[in-house]
This record gives C-alpha cells, sequence and structure tokens, in this order.
C-alpha cells in the first residue's frame, strides 16, 4: 500500500496536517552477493509490504521555519536521529523551501525488528510533503532522496512488493504476490545492523533465487525461503530459531527472519491458523511481541 495513496488531507485549513498509514514489510529471502570497496553489501532479497502499519501525521505551517517530532513511544528519537526527522530536512532542503514541518508518529511497528518502520515513516514523510507541495520534486528525484537517508526508504516510496538489488535502490516490481497469512514474533533483543553485515562472511557471487521462480511457485516455500543473515544472527541470538522451529511446529509452512532481525514471521495456510497460533504465541513467548498480519498484494 503505498504512502502516497493513503494520504488524507484534512479540510479547511490554511496549514494542514496529512495523515497517512504506513506499512511494514518482511524479506521472504535475502541472498547477500557481493561488498563494495564503500563497505555496503550487494543483495537480493524479495520484500513484501505487509499489513502492520505506524500512522504519521504531517502538519506542514508555510512561512515559518524549523522541524519538530514526538512519538508515542520514548524508544524513538525526536530529533535528527530520527530518520522522519532527516527526511523532512532533505526534501526541504532539495526544494529550497521555507516552511515549518511538524511530525507525530504513531508506533505500531516494533523499532530494530527488521521490518522497516524507521525506513517507513521517512518515506511516508516525503510522499506527505512532496503531495502538499504538489509534487514539485520528480519521481527519480525523490527516489534518490529516499536513497540518501537508507537503502530501503526507495521501496516504501510505493510499498508494492518488488525484488531489491544492488544495496536495495534497485526495485523490481513483480506481477503479482499472494496475500500470504503470517504470523511475526519479534524477541525483546535488539540486533544491531552494522555489526551483522561486518561479521557476515560471504558464501556466494550471484543470487540463487529467481523472481521468476517466486511468480511461477509462490507456495513452493522451501524453494523460497532464506535469509543469509541468520549466520550471523542466530548463533548470537538462538532464541530466532527457537521461534523458527516453534512456527513451524504449530503449523506454519515456513519460516524465516526478516532483514537483519530479530523479527521472525511464519506463512500459515489460512488466517485463522495464524490467529490460532498467535494465541499460543502470546502465552509460549509472553515476553515477545506477537502479530497477526498479511502480505499486501499491491496497490489497495
Amino acid at each position: 500500500m503505498s504512502a502516497r495513496q493513503d494520504l488524507i488531507a484534512a479540510n479547511g485549513r490554511k496549514e494542514e496536517d496529512l495523515i497517512l498509514r504506513v506499512p511494514a514489510k518482511i524479506n521472504l529471502w535475502l541472498e547477500v552477493v557481493g561488498k563494495r570497496e564503500n563497505g555496503y553489501h550487494d543483495l537480493s532479497s524479495l520484500m513484501l509490504p505487509v499489513s502492520v502499519f505506524d500512522r504519521i501525521t504531517v502538519g506542514v505551517r508555510p512561512g515559518r521555519e524549523g522541524i519538530s517530532i514526538s512519538c508515542d513511544t520514548s524508544e524513538i528519537p525526536s530529533d535528527e536521529r530520527n530518520l522522519a526527522w532527516r527526511a523532512a530536512q532533505l526534501y526541504l532542503q532539495a526544494g529550497a523551501i521555507r516552511a515549518g514541518v511538524d511530525i507525530g508518529i504513531e508506533k505500531r511497528i516494533p523499532w530494530g525488528a527488521g521490518l522497516g518502520g524507521g525506513s517507513s515513516d521517512a518515506a511516508g514523510v516525503l510522499c506527505a510533503l512532496n503531495s502538499f507541495f504538489e509534487n514539485p520534486v520528480a519521481p527519480a528525484e525523490l527516489h534518490a532522496l529516499a536513497l540518501a537517508l537508507g537503502a530501503d526508504v526507495p521501496f516504501f516510496l510505493d510499498s508494492r512488493p518488488a525484488l531489491a538489488t544492488g544495496i536495495g535502490e534497485k526495485l523490481e516490481f513483480t506481477r503479482s504476490a499472494p496475500a500470504y497469512q503470517l504470523l511475526l514474533i519479534k524477541p525483546p533483543i535488539s540486533v544491531p545492523t552494522a555489526w551483522v553485515y561486518q561479521s557476515l562472511k560471504l558464501t556466494k557471487r550471484a543470487a540463487q533465487i529467481k523472481l521468476a521462480s517466486f511468480e511461477e511457485r509462490p507456495y513452493q516455500l522451501g524453494d523460497l525461503i532464506e535469509n543469509d543473515l541468520e549466520t550471523v544472527t542466530v548463533p548470537r541470538y538462538p532464541v530466532i530459531a527457537e521461534i523458527k522451529r516453534w512456527l513451524i511446529g504449530k503449523g506454519a509452512l515456513a519460516a524465516s527472519m526478516s532483514g537483519s532481525g530479530p523479527t521472525v514471521f511464519g506463512i500459515f495456510k489460512t488466517g485463522g491458523a495464524a490467529a490460532d497460533a498467535a494465541g499460543m504465541a502470546r502465552v509460549e513467548w509472553s515476553d515477545c511481541w506477537v502479530h497477526t498480519a498479511r502480505v499486501i498484494e499491491g496497490k489497495d
């Protein structure tokens, strides 16, 4: 679901508030196929938007200056450390625009979960500001601004199922994606993304999983589910492997870690089966964040 599609402008106000929902994502597969001289890694990953949403309010104050940000959780910084704050700053600078921006974030996507919540928030701010100013920034330039914020941010400008390659910025949208029924479980740990990539030992020179295989046989999950970053995270955080085994034991067709973790997703045959497993997970994994969701197939 595109953040741009979800924009709702408050009526009758000169200083408008734009309200939008922005989704999380999972990586159905994530292969690391090289490392660049600048330290970035080349990836091949199928990114799927899922129905867990942050709610973002962007208030634009023409003629003023300054960016403010508030969030309903104290874990999220309210200054330039916040990617959404930096997105507003970058957009205003790129367009030579003088305006104040107030950003409010209601977090439903867990922080530091491997679900892309910060990147999604940043992309939502870019889309909101471009909508308010009647799209002065062309799509290619908006993509460049998003990439400057982070490798995952361009994906969330459209939030459609896509194969991400390069460092994650090259997107090939798939023509179809099943509405996989998911159970997401995030243990109460934080996995530093930089540490994961720095610790990774490369074993591949090219991607082995092809987008065509997914489009032709999306339920042959044994051929599609893989996350090379688990070779780093699981030895340090064995609870990730324990949750994967638990999900399979409760009927998941497949289970994997999303991104650099620590969230684990299980794919179930039906939403009812995922909900039943969620009820058990809230008992078995009482210290974890547990959420049912589905893959968003395209623009809703």
